[in-house]
């Protein structure tokens, strides 16, 4: 097959005849696009770029200098396999960015790839390891680093040098201040600081996703439950009254589901004092709703 002529590629990059690129493709100088990799259109790929297939890229997406996308994981059990990286449309990747692909199905752990899905902006230095699956609309802020297998949920925000710890989920909306870290499940709308310890609710962000003032009141309801109430409840008594008095409204539902599904259990297990779960905006509307 001819490959369709490319009137932006710098006469420095260099690209695998088994590349599937668009016409209108711009490659930066000394990119490296090496096996399998298909491009979709309105990719920008910048200069020194490592792109290594098998390697899927939807439409309009930007990836940074020096960024590499589809090396191998960073896994002592890993022996060569064929494994891939699929990325959907509309992402940045910032410069240094590192992606690596799956390990494989069997032997071993492996899904066999690594999926990030769609308007995701990941700056400089982000890392994300063999088989972690990205939803949409995140970011990960300088430095944040995804271990294997991990989990993330839609509009998560990842700070600064924050870390999440191999085979734990990161719910939607979830927040994770700076330096700070996870090695259990952060169930979605939670703040976290430090390590593992709960903050609070992410009120700004779930305002911006347009959650109704009612089911905020109820996720704050429910955090004040699970976290708040003294004495303490088992997690899973405070699941059941979580049910029973604000089960109505869908986020409730996913926060549940999200908690009874958890195996390495969330963060702040469900005694440790939360501080910062009130918010005066919510608060004056609430009163005012009132």
């Amino acid at each position: 097959m001819t490959r369709p002529a490319l009137q932006n590629v710098h006469p420095t990059a260099i690209l695998s005849a088994e590349a599937d690129l668009p016409p209108d493709v711009k490659i930066g100088p000394f990119a490296v696009i090496e096996g399998p990799v298909t491009v979709g259109p309105g990719c920008v790929i910048g200069p020194h770029a490592h792109l290594i297939g098998p390697l899927t890229l939807g439409t309009n997406n930007a990836i940074g200098n020096g960024a590499v996308i589809g090396g191998v994981p960073q896994h002592l059990g890993y022996k060569g396999e064929t494994t891939s990286v699929e990325i959907g449309d509309g992402n940045v990747f910032r410069e240094y960015v590192t992606v690596n692909r799956g390990m494989p199905v069997s032997p071993g752990p492996g899904t066999g790839t690594t999926r990030i899905g769609h308007r995701n902006l990941f700056m400089a230095n982000v890392h994300i390891a063999h088989d972690c699956v990205v939803g949409n609309d995140t970011i990960f802020a300088n430095g944040a680093l995804l271990a294997g297998h991990v989990t993330v949920g839609d509009r998560a925000f990842f700070s600064g040098n924050t870390g999440v710890h191999q085979f734990c989920r990161v719910g939607r909306l979830a927040l994770l201040s700076g330096v700070s870290g996870s090695t259990m499940d952060i169930p979605p709308f939670w703040v976290i600081q430090e390590m593992n310890r709960v903050r609070g609710l992410n009120h700004v962000g779930m305002k911006r996703a347009g959650i109704a003032l009612a089911e905020r009141t109820a996720i704050r309801k429910a955090f004040r439950i699970i976290y708040m109430t003294r004495p303490a409840l088992p997690l899973s008594a405070a699941i059941l009254r979580i049910e029973a008095e604000l089960g109505e409204f869908p986020a409730i539902r996913e926060l549940v589901d999200f908690i009874r599904s958890s195996k390495r259990g969330i963060c702040g297990a469900h005694r440790l004092g939360a501080s910062g779960v009130g918010d005066e905006a919510d608060e004056a509307d609430e009163s005012a709703a009132a």
